[in-house]
């Protein structure tokens, strides 16, 4: 075990001196962000105190580069316990010789993940491809590893019988939607969303961000933390022998991780344990808000969405999202601001037609209703219409109004 005195550090050194230091089986997580063999000098002024920071990415040969990382990765996997992982972050410069070198110190039975990790980037002039995305790899120490499972929205192009229906394999092996005996549709259990996959879109910093501390090379902290949420829990110990500026370690410390961070660069270390004591991590408004250019719903109609804790559904015209309730999928028709409540019903009947739900719900905006009495023409119908909040509230507020007139 790792002495209570050898946590919560960051420490100016060698990343392979250190390491060998440490107790084996004494960390949860390893995260390397070591030097890409980019063959440059990367250096960065902040804009806040004027201090420059670098550091020289240039190796003579591969070989020389290579070197320096392979002691440090058998010293990473011997400090790693059993049920720990280490995330190796690095590009399209050396990648290809890593991985190898990952296979040979970890097992390639241990090999978990290839995480890209995709961002926006500027334009530049040379020939050739943007590059807009990192790799890191995932290894395991052993497969008694911990990992916590991670769910993410539907697509807005989701289909909504994806979200609403069981699939099962035919006879022909191929997955179709579920059926009974009686032909009927087979309606899904509750679903969390769609399993966290190996493609991350998390926004780099923008110049202009918060957490911009003038270090080249930075990472957000929105990406370390989702490493390290992945695969530790609350007290176990994240260490970054590459640690720069101290990312990994402001992001250990936001969700209650232990850490120790290394560095050979004193100027590196004096701003992360400066960023330590500052806390300063920034929001990012694509994460919050996630990608919306197939979202059709109005800001009303997010918003009373998001008040019901209901999965969003785009492209659908009688359903606007669903509820869960005791394993159950609920579907909700916001009446749009040109429908009357009528059509509102029909919509959402007709979206709903063959599917036993439990219950139906339309949120009622606006007072508009067809020449027809409401639902005259629907015959029977168990739609619950619920009027929303303003529209109670302006209803309320009328006989108070009419009444100031009168006088």
């Amino acid at each position: 075990m790792l002495d209570s005195s050898r946590v919560d550090l960051v420490v100016c050194g060698d990343a392979l001196v250190e390491l060998e230091a440490l107790p084996s089986g004494s960390m949860n997580l390893v995260y390397l962000d070591p030097p890409f063999f980019s063959q440059k000098s990367h250096g960065l002024t902040s804009r806040e105190t004027g201090q420059k920071y670098s550091f020289d990415d240039r190796f003579d040969t591969l070989e020389d580069y290579l070197a320096l990382l392979v002691p440090v990765l058998r010293e990473a996997r011997r400090v790693l316990s059993e049920d720990g992982s280490i995330f190796l972050h690095c590009d399209r410069y050396a990648s290809h010789h890593l991985r190898e070198e990952m296979d040979k110190v970890f097992g390639v039975e241990n090999f978990q993940s290839e995480i890209i990790w995709t961002y926006r980037r500027w334009s530049n002039s040379k020939k050739g491809l943007l590059n807009s995305h990192q790799n890191i790899y995932f290894y395991s120490k052993s497969d008694a590893f911990k990992f916590n499972q991670f769910f993410t929205d539907y697509s807005p192009a989701t289909n909504i019988d994806q979200i609403l229906q069981e699939r099962a394999r035919n006879a022909l092996g191929r997955c179709s939607y579920k059926r009974n005996e009686a032909g009927e549709v087979v309606l899904a259990k509750e679903k969390k969303g769609v399993p966290l996959s190996d493609v991350w879109n998390i926004p780099y910093l923008n110049p202009k961000a918060k957490e911009r501390c003038g270090y080249p090379t930075q990472k957000p902290v929105a990406l370390l933390q989702r490493i390290i949420e992945l695969v530790t829990d609350k007290g176990d110990v994240v260490v970054d022998p590459f640690c720069g500026s101290g990312t990994t370690c402001v992001a250990a410390k936001s969700l209650s991780r232990h850490f120790y961070g290394i560095d050979k660069s004193e100027d590196a270390v004096l701003l992360a344990r400066k960023r330590l004591d500052e806390m300063v991590i920034s929001e990012s408004q694509v994460l919050a808000s996630g990608i919306e250019s197939f979202s059709e719903k109005d800001e009303l109609e997010n918003s009373i969405l998001a008040s019901l804790n209901a999965i969003p559904v785009q492209r659908n015209k009688g359903i606007d999202g669903f509820i869960r309730r005791d394993g159950c999928l609920i579907p909700v028709k916001i009446q749009k601001e040109n429908e009357t409540i009528d059509d509102a019903i029909v919509l959402i009947e007709h979206a709903s037609r063959g599917k036993a739900f439990v219950a139906k719900i339309v949120i009622q905006t606006n007072s508009r209703h067809n020449l027809f009495n409401p639902g005259e023409f629907l015959g029977d119908t168990d739609v619950k219409v619920i009027p929303y909040l303003g529209l109670q509230i302006e209803d309320a507020l009328k006989p108070l109004e009419q009444s100031r007139v009168a006088k």
